[in-house]
């Protein structure tokens, strides 16, 4: 059920910073009041004779009003793993953190492999909106082995993509090849597990302080460097997905001064975390791909700012307590962050200079939908950069539990 909103509408904000990454580029900032009514709609262009008396007036300055965030992927428990966390709470959690979209991996039980399983989507569709947004498998049972029925799927979902490594180069070609004609991205994990073989922190000076197993950045840039050549053989659209290393930037940089039609994404904890942050052992910062160097972070976000990565996934995945409570190294790879991520970017990336407001908005809004096709969302996510709040049980909507960030006071809120 939704949470209680720390403001009471009608409300009135007065002089907000208008995000809309789709503005002209020498437009930096707009400021205008906002009217928010009693049912939570948002008005820009309204007439101040005709707000109500009672209406409230939010005093603190610094509130931004930016288009809805788009998540590229995510993980949803139901159907499947309801234990986890149900599709009530998953969308009550994208809209607590401002995402008016989530890209849904198909990874759930059973996976959207075939025209059956997306019947449930359909539903979903029909009682919540189009907020939940399924990509199609690549692989019947994301196995990797025989390709499903994509032309059948095309028509009802985002995308194709099974949401780990394809070790099968020629059946990536044979994927690419039908999927390029239906105008739909096929998004690629570029992972050569071989080389990962079992890594769960950067190979480096801290795997080697820390007694981790390494993850060299070879087992990311040279499964993307093969799946680069596909692309240039075959020109189908592309999405290379939790992009982590320094040398993947640089390939996906010339890759697209080459012309290919490429976009790529890294995940907000990738900006946020390196591996010397791994000393505290904690399972929530257990990732697929691991978490890279320092400058490997610092490069993802320079790519961000030129352009060579489009856009932030939250990559949100739900665990139950007991699934997450086990040593790092066995702990399954993911975390939740749909209710925490933008707060995070924003005090991680604008506060400190690396990002301007605009950029971030740009890769969490605009420059997603453009990987997707879509049409950017309407301006809708108002949030208070200042506005601090604890990241505790009552806070948020979701019953999984599995973050760093669980318990922290965390600065910026989305209304």
């Amino acid at each position: 059920m939704p949470l209680e909103n720390p403001i009471a509408y009608p409300i009135l904000f007065k002089q907000v910073c208008i995000l809309d990454p789709d503005l002209s580029s020498t437009i930096t900032k707009t400021f205008a009041d906002v009217f928010v009514d009693r049912d939570r709609q948002i008005h820009l262009d309204f007439d101040q004779t005709q707000i109500p008396a009672q209406t409230n007036v939010y005093e603190r300055s610094g509130v931004v009003l930016g288009t809805g965030a788009i998540d590229l992927y995510s993980t949803s428990g139901e159907p499947g793993h309801e234990s986890r966390e149900t599709i009530t709470e998953l969308i009550q959690s994208a809209k607590n953190g401002g995402f008016a979209n989530v890209g849904i991996l198909p990874n759930t039980q059973p996976p959207i492999d075939d025209i059956a399983a997306l019947e449930f989507w359909r539903h979903i569709s029909r009682k919540h909106g189009d907020i939940l947004q399924p990509w199609g498998a690549i692989t019947k049972s994301l196995e990797g082995k025989q390709l499903t029925d994509i032309a059948e799927l095309a028509e009802s979902v985002i995308g194709f993509t099974d949401g780990k490594p394809l070790a099968n180069l020629l059946l990536v070609r044979r994927a690419m090849e039908y999927i390029r004609p239906l105008g739909k991205a096929i998004a690629l994990f570029p992972q050569n597990p071989e080389l990962a073989n079992g890594g769960v922190i950067r190979e480096g000076k801290w795997s080697l302080q820390y007694g981790m197993t390494g993850y060299p950045a070879a087992a990311e840039t040279t499964a993307l460097a093969s799946l680069i050549e596909l692309v240039r053989l075959t020109r189908a659209t592309t999405h290379f997905m939790r992009i982590s290393s320094a040398q993947s930037v640089e390939l996906i940089a010339q890759a697209k001064n080459d012309g290919l039609p490429i976009t790529a994404s890294t995940t907000w904890l990738h900006l946020c975390h390196c591996d010397r942050d791994l000393d505290t052992y904690d399972p929530n910062l257990r990732l697929s791909p691991p978490l890279g160097s320092e400058s490997d972070r610092m490069a993802l976000i320079a790519g961000i700012k030129s352009g060579a990565i489009d856009s932030i996934a939250i990559d949100h995945t739900p665990y139950a307590y007991e699934e997450k409570v086990v040593p790092f190294e066995v702990a399954p790879t993911g975390a939740i962050g749909l209710e925490f991520a933008i707060p995070v970017l924003w005090q991680n990336l604008v506060v400190t200079g690396l990002l301007t407001a605009t950029e971030l908005w740009r890769s969490l809004s605009s420059n997603p939908a453009k990987c997707l096709g879509m049409a950017t969302p309407k301006l809708s996510t108002l949030f208070d950069p200042s506005w601090e709040w604890i990241a505790n049980n009552q806070a948020i909507a979701s019953q999984a539990r599995n973050s760093n960030y669980m318990g922290r006071s965390l600065i910026g809120k989305v209304f």
